[in-house]
């Protein structure tokens, strides 16, 4: 253990979260090639139980703190018997300190229950997009557990290899919470869609799933990015759609692309603060700034208000975010109602924390 130590306190002590907890540690593993499979395995485990839980111990002692972090998180498993046996520290946990700070909670979702889910990884969700009988026959046959979730949507153990056994074009690793915002979108044959901040593309393949008939366009700043949509469009057979590649908070540029375009429909899924998913990225909660859900506030509103123009009479912009901040959520959904005048019809948070799913969500404004 000597040696596993050294290499955990060296990571904690270089690792300010300027990059993916994930990529840092491909890094360094590449950097300590003589770190066995069952080492990489125990350091990544106790790093990541460092970042879910270190702020709710006091401890100054850094052994203790991450066994008694492994310990809250359930991942103490992995160390060797002969520590275990020798007793682990019994040290009280507040987890309200893991997010010291004011910041209010959306409706829906308490802090309480979104700070506890920071101490597990989410599960793996798929959308089965085809061929349900087969795909689960499969599982089966692998003994891999799954339970529904909804008639399409399959929750499944993180880290299930499934990509080895399914046919890549009959199911989505989507989010849980991210596929139930498709029940907002009830879209018609022959509409006009806009998805304004595409990604790669999981909302507008959501839709196109929902109905392969409505005319899609979409824009993002990322021209790599574009790319890896039309990719992931072609492996599940949906016509390309219309593609710019533009900055949105740019009226000027967006207004280039876009040209005298109207839409039925908007899908506004906003960068944000990301904070309903950071179970899955620890380290984003452990050194996050406050200071920037401001700007993240401020350039949700910019890109809501500036694709709003671009609405049919009766045409609907759907709000998205994976935030549980109200001043990603309501607050800037109630400033962007004023700016632009569209009427709010419903709202809610998608609280996926009960079955360790993300959170996110979802505000329908019409013009």
């Amino acid at each position: 253990m000597r040696y596993i130590w050294q290499h955990i306190k060296a990571i904690i002590e270089t690792y300010n979260g300027s990059l993916p907890l994930a990529h840092f540690l491909k890094n360094y593993y590449k950097q300590h090639p003589i770190l066995g499979s069952r080492d990489r395995k125990i350091i990544s485990a106790m790093a990541y139980s460092y970042y879910r839980a270190a702020k709710g111990f006091t401890t100054e002692n850094i052994e203790e703190k991450i066994l008694a972090c492994m310990q809250v998180c359930g991942s103490e498993n992995l160390l060797p018997p002969a520590l275990l046996a020798a007793g682990l520290p019994q040290l009280e946990f507040a987890p309200d300190n893991l997010f010291p700070n004011d910041a209010a909670i959306s409706g829906g979702i308490t802090q309480a229950e979104w700070l506890q889910s920071m101490c597990s990884q989410p599960n793996l969700f798929i959308r089965i997009r085809k061929d349900k009988k087969t795909i689960l026959d499969i599982l089966d046959k692998h003994n891999i557990s799954y339970t529904f979730v909804g008639d399409k949507c399959l929750s499944l153990p993180n880290g299930a290899k499934i990509d080895a056994l399914l046919e890549p074009d009959t199911y989505v690793v989507q989010d849980a919470s991210s596929q139930q915002t498709g029940e907002y979108f009830q879209p018609k044959k022959n509409e006009l869609w806009y998805d304004c901040c595409s990604g790669a593309g999981g909302k507008s393949l959501l839709l196109k799933d929902l109905e392969s008939g409505v005319r899609l366009t979409v824009t993002d700043r990322r021209e790599t990015i574009i790319y890896n949509l039309h990719q992931r469009f072609r492996l599940y057979h949906h016509h390309l759609p219309v593609a710019h590649v533009t900055d949105v908070t740019n009226k000027a540029l967006l207004e280039k692309a876009l040209g005298a375009k109207k839409f039925d429909n908007i899908i506004c899924d906003a960068p944000c603060s990301g904070s309903g998913t950071w179970a899955r990225t620890p380290e984003q909660l452990y050194f996050f700034d406050p200071k920037t859900l401001n700007d993240f506030s401020s350039l949700q509103k910019t890109i809501a208000t500036n694709v709003s123009h671009y609405l049919k009479p009766g045409g609907r912009l759907l709000y998205i975010t994976c935030s549980i901040f109200k001043e990603e959520n309501e607050n800037a959904v109630a400033e962007i109602t004023k700016q632009t005048g569209l009427h709010l019809i419903r709202s809610q948070i998608i609280n996926g924390t009960s079955i360790h799913a993300d959170s996110m969500f979802i505000a329908e404004l019409q013009k």
